[in-house]
């Protein structure tokens, strides 16, 4: 598999670590009224899509950068790689990316 990094192009799936769902960049709010209830669920829960998800990939062997990477986990088919910084900046802005 072949991700293509947005700074560096296209890089070997092998030189990335996957670190799961890239749903783990939205924290919930330390100080909400149900904080309790919501960290078990962010730290516990986590869908297994058959399907386009987003992920989080670590490259490791590379610059060491965090993505985020929009792939079908049926067919491997990659069509969106963001750079994690970049996502987790516009979700706490309150954009959608």
């Amino acid at each position: 598999m072949i991700i293509n990094h947005p700074h560096l192009g296209p890089r070997d799936a092998a030189e990335f670590v996957y670190k799961g769902d890239a749903s783990m960049l939205d924290r919930p709010d330390w100080q909400s009224e149900n904080a309790a209830s919501e960290f078990h669920d962010y730290m516990h829960l986590r869908d297994n899509i058959a399907g386009e998800m987003r992920e989080l990939w670590f490259h490791e062997q590379g610059d060491r950068s965090w993505l985020v990477v929009t792939r079908n986990t049926r067919t491997h088919e990659i069509t969106k790689v963001e750079l994690a910084r970049d996502v987790a900046l516009a979700t706490s802005k309150g954009t959608s990316v």
